[in-house]
C-alpha cells in the first residue's frame, strides 16, 4: 500500500513542487452559530442551514437544532425534539434525516425520521424507517435518498430509502453481507461505507442506480482500519491508520471502476472526521497538540489551516465555502462556523489539454510529471515504439 519508489534527480527537482503546503490560518472571523450552555455536537451543514443535535438539560436529553447562518441576528429555524432523543442529523437541501429513539408499547429502538423545511414556518415531518426491535441509525441523504445502518451490533447492514413520495419510503437493501457494514454517506447513486468482513474495518461502494440490484465494488481493502467515509462528485475520503495513527486518504472513482488512492492528510499526528464537499475537503487535526480544523483544496492541492484556538475543535463539515464544527473554547461544546477565502476554494473553469496534473495551471509540474516518463511506451509488440 503506499509504496515508495526510487526517483531520479531530474524527477526530484520537479516533483518536489508537487508536495502538499500548508497556509496558516489567516484573518477569518469564526463564529457561535447560536451559543448556549447545552452541548451541541454533530453539526452538518448544506448552504446556509446549519444542523446538529444539542443536549437539553432542561429536558435531559437530545434535541435536533436548525438554524441559518444568513441571520446571525436571530438565527434559529427549528428544534425538533420530544422527551426521548434525536441526534446524528444530516442535511440536503431542504430536507434533514436523523435517528429518533421510539419507544412503541414493548418496543425501544431507533429508527430514522426526516423533516422537510422547505416552507419553514410549517416544516413537514415523515418516518423514514421504524422496524420494531431493530435499530436504525447514522443516516445521510442526497437527492432522493435516504441511507443509514440498520440491524445491531455485530450485524449491521447498509439499507437506503428512495424518498421522492416521503409519504410512503420505498425501502430497499443496499449491503446485507455479514458482519458490519456501517456509517453510509452518499453522492447521487453512489453509496460507501465502512465494512469488516474481511477483519478489519475497509472502505466499500455500491452503485444503487438500479435499486434491486445494487452494484457493490471495493474502495480500500488494506492492512488495518479505514473508516468514516465521505464522497462528493467521484471522490471518496476517509481516516485511514495504516502506518500506524490516523491520516486522511482518498479515492477517485470512475466510471469504470477504477479506483485511484492518494493522500489528502498524512502527518505524524492524528487527522480523523473528514467531511468533502466538491473540491474541498475538511478534517480534524491533532498536529498540534490539540484539535484543530484543517482544509485541502483537491484542485490547486493546497493544504490550509482553518482554526488555531488552543482549546478543541472537531467534527466538521463544509458546505460551498463555510465550514462548521463543534467548539468547547467556552467550556462546553459549542458550533462554530467560517467563511472560508476565495483563494482557499479556488476552482477550474475549464480543463486544459497541457495539465496533466490537474491542478488547472500549465506548469513546471506538469513538465515534471511528463520529463518522469519520457520515452517510455507501452505499445505491443514493443518494436512499434521505435517506428
Amino acid at each position: 500500500m503506499r509504496k515508495t519508489h526510487l526517483i531520479s534527480p531530474i524527477e526530484a527537482i520537479f516533483l518536489a513542487s508537487l508536495l502538499i503546503s500548508t497556509v496558516q490560518a489567516g484573518n477569518r472571523q469564526e463564529f457561535a452559530v447560536l451559543a448556549a450552555t447545552d452541548e451541541q455536537e454533530a453539526p452538518d451543514i448544506y448552504g446556509n442551514i446549519v444542523v446538529w443535535q444539542q443536549f437539553v438539560h432542561e429536558y435531559g436529553d437530545w434535541d435536533i437544532y436548525i438554524a441559518d447562518i444568513n441571520k446571525p441576528a436571530d438565527p434559529l429555524v427549528l428544534v425538533i425534539g420530544d422527551y426521548n432523543d434525536q441526534s446524528d442529523p444530516a442535511i440536503y437541501e431542504n430536507t434533514i434525516v436523523w435517528q429518533d429513539y421510539i419507544i412503541w408499547q414493548d418496543s425501544a429502538d431507533w429508527d430514522i425520521r426526516m423533516a422537510d423545511i422547505s416552507d419553514q414556518n410549517n416544516p413537514e415531518f415523515f418516518a423514514v424507517t421504524d422496524i420494531a426491535y431493530n435499530n436504525e441509525q447514522k443516516p445521510a441523504v442526497h437527492g432522493n435518498t435516504v441511507v443509514w445502518q440498520d440491524g445491531n451490533d455485530g450485524a449491521f447492514d447498509i439499507y437506503g430509502a428512495d424518498i421522492t413520495v416521503p409519504y410512503y419510503p420505498a425501502e430497499f437493501l443496499v449491503s446485507g453481507f455479514d458482519f458490519n457494514q456501517q456509517n453510509p454517506a452518499i453522492y447521487r447513486t453512489t453509496v460507501v461505507w465502512q465494512d469488516d468482513f474481511y477483519g478489519d474495518w475497509d472502505i466499500w461502494a455500491a452503485d444503487i442506480w438500479q435499486r434491486n440490484k445494487p452494484e457493490e465494488f471495493s474502495v480500500s481493502l488494506f492492512d488495518n482500519d479505514q473508516k468514516n467515509p465521505v464522497i462528493s462528485d467521484n471522490v471518496v475520503v476517509w481516516q485511514d491508520n495504516f502506518f500506524g495513527d490516523w491520516d486522511i486518504y482518498a479515492a477517485s472513482v470512475s466510471d469504470d471502476g477504477e479506483v485511484v488512492e492518494f493522500a489528502i492528510a498524512n502527518d505524524n499526528s492524528s487527522q480523523m472526521n473528514p467531511d468533502i464537499d466538491g473540491n474541498i475537503v475538511v478534517w480534524q487535526d491533532e498536529r498540534n497538540n490539540n484539535w484543530d480544523i484543517f482544509g485541502y483544496n483537491l484542485t490547486t492541492h493546497k493544504e490550509f489551516q482553518i482554526t488555531d484556538n488552543p482549546y478543541d475543535q472537531t467534527n466538521p463539515a463544509v458546505s460551498e465555502n463555510v465550514v462548521v464544527w463543534q467548539d468547547n473554547r467556552s467550556g462546553n461544546w459549542n458550533i462554530y462556523a467560517v467563511f472560508l477565502d476565495s483563494l482557499e476554494i479556488a476552482k477550474c473553469t475549464s480543463r486544459m489539454a497541457g495539465d496533466v496534473n490537474d491542478d488547472c495551471k500549465i506548469d513546471f509540474n506538469d513538465y515534471g510529471v511528463i520529463a518522469s516518463g519520457w520515452l517510455e511506451c507501452d505499445l505491443e509488440p514493443k518494436e512499434a515504439c521505435w517506428q
